[in-house]
Protein backbone atom coordinates (compact mmCIF):
# COMPACT_ATOMS: atom_id res chain seq x y z
CA UNK A 1 0.00 0.00 0.00
CA UNK A 2 1.51 3.22 -0.87
CA UNK A 3 -0.50 5.62 1.54
CA UNK A 4 1.11 5.98 4.80
CA UNK A 5 -0.97 4.73 7.77
CA UNK A 6 1.11 4.68 10.58
CA UNK A 7 1.54 7.74 13.98
CA UNK A 8 1.73 10.77 11.79
CA UNK A 9 4.70 12.05 14.72
CA UNK A 10 6.71 9.12 13.62
CA UNK A 11 7.36 11.33 10.41
CA UNK A 12 8.52 14.51 12.12
CA UNK A 13 10.38 12.29 14.51
CA UNK A 14 12.58 10.76 11.30
CA UNK A 15 13.12 13.78 9.92
CA UNK A 16 13.76 15.77 12.59
CA UNK A 17 11.39 18.41 11.34
CA UNK A 18 7.68 19.70 12.46
CA UNK A 19 5.29 18.52 9.14
CA UNK A 20 2.39 20.16 11.01
CA UNK A 21 0.60 16.80 10.45
CA UNK A 22 -2.04 16.38 13.09
CA UNK A 23 -3.22 20.40 13.26
CA UNK A 24 -4.34 21.75 16.69
CA UNK A 25 -2.53 18.85 18.15
CA UNK A 26 1.16 20.07 16.52
CA UNK A 27 0.79 23.36 18.51
CA UNK A 28 -0.41 22.13 22.08
CA UNK A 29 1.20 18.87 22.43
CA UNK A 30 4.05 18.24 20.12
CA UNK A 31 6.15 15.48 20.23
CA UNK A 32 9.40 17.28 18.81
CA UNK A 33 8.75 19.94 21.15
CA UNK A 34 9.26 17.60 24.47
CA UNK A 35 12.31 16.11 22.03
CA UNK A 36 13.54 19.19 21.56
CA UNK A 37 13.95 19.88 25.72
CA UNK A 38 15.58 17.18 26.34
CA UNK A 39 20.11 16.68 26.08
CA UNK A 40 21.08 14.83 22.78
CA UNK A 41 21.95 11.30 23.37
CA UNK A 42 26.23 10.92 22.95
CA UNK A 43 28.48 8.32 22.78
CA UNK A 44 31.64 7.76 24.83
CA UNK A 45 33.76 10.34 22.84
CA UNK A 46 30.66 13.11 23.48
CA UNK A 47 29.91 13.21 19.61
CA UNK A 48 26.48 12.81 18.86
CA UNK A 49 25.55 8.89 17.47
CA UNK A 50 24.04 10.55 14.02
CA UNK A 51 26.89 10.11 11.24
CA UNK A 52 27.56 12.49 8.42
CA UNK A 53 25.12 12.75 5.68
CA UNK A 54 26.16 12.19 2.01
CA UNK A 55 25.28 15.42 -0.24
CA UNK A 56 22.56 12.68 -1.80
CA UNK A 57 21.13 12.00 1.45
CA UNK A 58 20.72 15.54 2.45
CA UNK A 59 19.34 16.52 -0.76
CA UNK A 60 16.71 13.35 -0.74
CA UNK A 61 15.95 14.38 3.62
CA UNK A 62 14.69 17.41 2.15
CA UNK A 63 12.62 16.25 -0.94
CA UNK A 64 11.31 13.88 1.44
CA UNK A 65 10.20 16.52 3.80
CA UNK A 66 8.66 18.43 1.57
CA UNK A 67 6.74 15.29 0.03
CA UNK A 68 5.46 14.49 3.17
CA UNK A 69 4.30 17.91 4.70
CA UNK A 70 1.75 18.23 1.36
CA UNK A 71 1.17 14.47 1.64
CA UNK A 72 1.88 13.05 -1.39
CA UNK A 73 3.35 10.03 -2.83
CA UNK A 74 6.28 10.18 -4.81
CA UNK A 75 4.93 9.91 -8.99
CA UNK A 76 2.70 12.60 -8.53
CA UNK A 77 4.94 14.47 -6.59
CA UNK A 78 7.74 13.89 -9.16
CA UNK A 79 4.97 14.97 -12.25
CA UNK A 80 4.81 18.44 -10.17
CA UNK A 81 8.14 18.94 -10.16
CA UNK A 82 8.55 18.03 -13.94
CA UNK A 83 5.28 20.76 -14.82
CA UNK A 84 7.27 23.23 -12.37
CA UNK A 85 10.36 23.01 -14.57
CA UNK A 86 8.69 23.84 -17.59
CA UNK A 87 7.18 26.69 -16.82
CA UNK A 88 9.63 30.07 -16.78
CA UNK A 89 10.86 31.37 -13.61
CA UNK A 90 12.70 29.97 -10.77
CA UNK A 91 11.78 26.05 -10.73
CA UNK A 92 12.27 25.67 -6.57
CA UNK A 93 9.55 28.66 -6.11
CA UNK A 94 7.57 27.74 -9.30
CA UNK A 95 7.57 23.83 -7.54
CA UNK A 96 6.12 25.06 -4.23
CA UNK A 97 4.00 27.82 -5.65
CA UNK A 98 1.80 24.67 -7.63
CA UNK A 99 2.01 22.67 -3.93
CA UNK A 100 0.81 25.70 -2.11
CA UNK A 101 -2.08 26.28 -4.15
CA UNK A 102 -3.38 23.28 -4.28
CA UNK A 103 -7.26 22.76 -3.25
CA UNK A 104 -6.69 20.88 -0.38
CA UNK A 105 -3.91 22.99 0.98
CA UNK A 106 -5.78 26.38 0.20
CA UNK A 107 -9.09 25.38 2.22
CA UNK A 108 -6.58 23.96 4.97
CA UNK A 109 -5.01 27.39 4.69
CA UNK A 110 -8.74 29.59 4.72
CA UNK A 111 -9.68 27.64 7.92
CA UNK A 112 -12.04 24.90 7.03
CA UNK A 113 -9.44 22.47 8.66
CA UNK A 114 -7.07 22.63 10.93
CA UNK A 115 -4.95 20.01 9.49
CA UNK A 116 -4.00 18.66 5.56
CA UNK A 117 -5.48 15.28 5.93
CA UNK A 118 -8.75 16.98 7.16
CA UNK A 119 -9.02 19.08 4.09
CA UNK A 120 -8.50 16.44 1.74
CA UNK A 121 -11.53 14.48 3.16
CA UNK A 122 -13.43 17.24 3.28
CA UNK A 123 -12.28 17.79 -0.85
CA UNK A 124 -12.93 14.39 -1.66
CA UNK A 125 -16.44 13.94 0.07
CA UNK A 126 -17.75 17.21 -1.86
CA UNK A 127 -17.95 19.50 0.65
CA UNK A 128 -15.48 22.25 -1.33
CA UNK A 129 -16.26 24.54 -4.03
CA UNK A 130 -14.54 26.57 -6.40
CA UNK A 131 -16.12 29.28 -8.19
CA UNK A 132 -19.11 28.08 -6.66
CA UNK A 133 -19.07 24.79 -8.85
CA UNK A 134 -18.27 21.24 -6.81
CA UNK A 135 -14.65 19.96 -6.96
CA UNK A 136 -13.72 16.65 -4.89
CA UNK A 137 -9.92 16.66 -6.38
CA UNK A 138 -7.86 17.56 -3.62
CA UNK A 139 -4.73 18.45 -6.29
CA UNK A 140 -7.10 20.70 -7.75
CA UNK A 141 -4.73 23.53 -9.10
CA UNK A 142 -6.13 27.47 -8.28
CA UNK A 143 -5.15 30.27 -9.86
CA UNK A 144 -5.68 34.08 -8.93
CA UNK A 145 -9.22 35.41 -8.15
CA UNK A 146 -10.56 31.54 -7.71
CA UNK A 147 -13.07 31.65 -4.99
CA UNK A 148 -13.12 28.69 -2.48
CA UNK A 149 -16.20 27.73 -0.32
CA UNK A 150 -17.55 25.05 1.79
CA UNK A 151 -21.32 23.61 1.82
CA UNK A 152 -23.50 24.76 4.29
CA UNK A 153 -23.85 21.64 5.45
CA UNK A 154 -19.95 20.91 6.29
CA UNK A 155 -19.71 24.77 7.54
CA UNK A 156 -21.82 23.33 10.37
CA UNK A 157 -19.72 20.56 11.51
CA UNK A 158 -17.37 20.67 15.07
CA UNK A 159 -14.08 20.34 12.51
CA UNK A 160 -14.23 23.19 10.16
CA UNK A 161 -15.99 25.79 13.24
CA UNK A 162 -12.85 24.65 15.23
CA UNK A 163 -10.24 25.37 11.88
CA UNK A 164 -11.61 28.62 11.58
CA UNK A 165 -11.54 29.66 14.78
CA UNK A 166 -7.81 28.54 15.30
CA UNK A 167 -7.02 30.79 11.80
CA UNK A 168 -8.35 33.74 13.20
CA UNK A 169 -7.21 33.03 16.86
CA UNK A 170 -3.31 32.21 15.71
CA UNK A 171 -3.92 34.80 12.98
CA UNK A 172 -2.86 31.24 10.30
CA UNK A 173 -4.27 33.14 7.22
CA UNK A 174 -2.07 34.12 5.07
CA UNK A 175 -2.13 37.80 3.16
CA UNK A 176 -2.30 35.95 -0.15
CA UNK A 177 -6.41 35.11 0.48
CA UNK A 178 -8.95 37.22 1.95
CA UNK A 179 -12.25 35.63 4.03
CA UNK A 180 -15.50 36.43 3.91
CA UNK A 181 -17.23 34.89 6.76
CA UNK A 182 -20.92 35.75 6.00
CA UNK A 183 -20.17 33.78 2.45
CA UNK A 184 -18.01 31.11 4.07
CA UNK A 185 -15.75 32.11 1.02
CA UNK A 186 -11.88 32.68 0.46
CA UNK A 187 -10.24 34.03 -2.54
CA UNK A 188 -6.96 33.47 -4.03
CA UNK A 189 -6.08 37.11 -4.53
CA UNK A 190 -2.27 36.33 -5.76
CA UNK A 191 0.23 34.30 -6.40
CA UNK A 192 1.82 33.55 -2.80
CA UNK A 193 5.48 34.73 -2.08
CA UNK A 194 8.26 32.37 -1.57
CA UNK A 195 8.01 33.50 2.51
CA UNK A 196 4.58 33.28 2.63
CA UNK A 197 4.38 29.85 1.79
CA UNK A 198 4.16 26.86 4.33
CA UNK A 199 7.05 25.13 3.74
CA UNK A 200 10.08 25.62 5.23
CA UNK A 201 12.08 23.64 2.87
CA UNK A 202 15.65 24.33 0.86
CA UNK A 203 14.17 24.10 -2.68
CA UNK A 204 17.26 24.57 -4.12
CA UNK A 205 18.26 20.95 -2.84
CA UNK A 206 14.45 19.41 -4.34
CA UNK A 207 15.69 20.77 -7.38
CA UNK A 208 19.15 19.71 -7.34
CA UNK A 209 18.02 16.00 -6.10
CA UNK A 210 15.35 16.07 -9.30
CA UNK A 211 18.97 17.69 -11.52
CA UNK A 212 20.85 14.37 -10.94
Amino acid sequence: MARYTGPSCKKCRKLDTKLFLKGGKCYSSCVMERRSAKPPMRGGSGRSFRSKQSEYAVRLAEKQRARRMIAMTEQPFRNTFARAAKTPGKTGEIFLRFLETRLDNIARRIGFATSLKTARQMVKHGHVKVNDKKVDIPSYQLKPGDRVSISSAAAETLVVRQGLEAAEKRSLRPSFITYDAAAREGKLLRWPDRGEMSFPVKELLIVEHYSK
